[in-house]
Parts: structure tokens; sequence; C-alpha cells
């Protein structure tokens, strides 16, 4: 399975590549939502996206929003990852498109449980 990691941190990418790594996934990264739109326009959805919500650019919001909009792109799995923790920002993410919400700090326990949820993680 692909997986994409959108993160404007790049210690972020490393330490969710790693746990996907790990779990069997091939990792392509992008710093911001516009990179990883411009990138999944070229080469096809993914099977995950991992979005962080606050990036230059294109925020993880935006991106949901976009990748749902698409078709060819839309049976992508989402999982926001991200620093905001309001009940109503998760709503959003959830609302928008995202198929599952990681708040940071997490740990690659939590990632995986969500992993698992969807379908796409190893016991």
């Amino acid at each position: 399975m692909k997986a994409m990691v959108v993160d404007d941190s790049r210690a972020t990418r490393m330490i969710l590549k790693r746990a996907l790594s790990s779990q069997g996934f091939e990792v392509v990264e992008a710093a911001d939502g516009r990179a990883a739109l411009d990138e999944l326009t070229k080469t096809g959805p993914v099977d995950l996206a991992l979005v962080d919500w606050n990036m230059p650019v294109m925020t993880g919001y935006e991106l949901i929003c976009e990748v749902r909009a698409r078709r060819e792109l839309d049976r992508m799995a989402i999982m926001m990852v991200t620093t905001e923790t309001e009940a109503t920002q998760v709503q959003r993410a959830l609302d928008a498109g995202a198929n599952e919400y990681v708040m940071k700090p997490f740990t690659e326990d939590v990632l995986k449980e969500k992993l698992l949820l969807l379908g796409m993680g190893r016991e």
C-alpha cells in the first residue's frame, strides 16, 4: 500500500514515515497541501494520506476539500494528524471528508490503532 505524509514539519514527516513503513507502507512526502495535490494530480491517488491542518500555501483542511471534490482522488483514505483539538475543528475535518483524526502529540500505538480502524494496519 502507498501512503502520503503531508506536513510542513520535516521531523513530523520523518516520524510518520517511519511508523507507516513499519506497517508495510511505501511512503511519499509533501511539505504542504499544494505540493501534495500537485503530486497526486501527477501520480494518482495513494491508499492513505496523513495530513496536518496548519500548513503554509494550502492547509490540510483545504487539501481534504480539494481531494474529495475530485472523483479520481476521492477513494483515498484521509487521516488528519494535527494539533487542532477543538471539537468543532475535528467535526469540520470529518465533515470535509477525513476518515480519521489523530491529535498531536501521538504515539505509534495510537497511529496503529487508527490504521486498524481503517482496515490498513497490522496487529
